[in-house]
């Protein structure tokens, strides 16, 4: 029983995610004015509802969550799945691959 519990949570730890806190797959903001904001939109559209707006400066982390879609489209116009990490805790969604690059996690 115990040897199956093991290999169940072993299993699981190569199925479920990891989300690195350091190392790649962090982003910063680009082509976004110092007084301007990033938004995250809900879903990969311009017309899905904002669920965070980011400031240029003290964003918190960005961490990449998956590839930037869809695949078939020039880079900058993709969109990126992202969390962005903050003191008051995690929002995830998407923003458009032309104002992220990628970036080292602090």
């Amino acid at each position: 029983m115990l040897r199956s519990l093991i290999a169940c949570l072993a299993l699981l730890g190569t199925i479920v995610p990891a989300f690195a806190t350091t190392g790649s797959g962090c982003l910063y903001i680009v082509n976004v004015a110092p007084d301007d904001v990033l938004n995250m939109r809900a879903s990969a559209s311009a017309e899905a509802p904002i669920v965070d707006t980011i400031p240029n400066k003290g964003q918190g982390i960005l961490h990449l969550d998956g590839k930037c879609v869809p695949l078939s489209r020039p880079w900058g116009s993709r969109w990126c799945p992202i969390s962005r990490y903050t003191g008051d805790g995690v929002t995830k969604g998407w923003v458009k691959a032309r104002f992220v690059r990628d970036s080292d996690c602090p």
